[in-house]
């Protein structure tokens, strides 16, 4: 029952961090990771299947915001690397 129960809550956390702006859900998603999925394996979880379906869906969906959030702060940082040489 305690197993379930942290992964009702690590679902319902997931959920939570999903709604966040850009650059508040990197750091909880990067804090989540680390939480729930360092120590433990993603098999670890036990959900009901529409639970699972849920954690599939956000986990996906997640992966692919950090990737694009990750492109976007490469550019950001190429531009500011181009303002510095240009005050330079």
């Amino acid at each position: 029952m305690e197993r379930r129960n942290r992964s009702l809550e690590a679902l319902n956390e997931l959920s939570y961090i999903d709604s966040l702006d850009a650059e508040l859900r990197a750091s909880l998603l990067d804090k989540w990771v680390d939480t729930n999925l360092v120590d433990s394996s993603i098999e670890d979880f036990n959900l009901k299947l529409d639970d699972l379906k849920r954690l599939h869906e956000l986990f996906f969906k997640n992966i692919n915001f950090m990737k694009q959030h990750r492109d976007d702060m490469r550019l950001e940082i190429d531009n500011y690397k181009k303002i510095r040489e240009f005050l330079s």
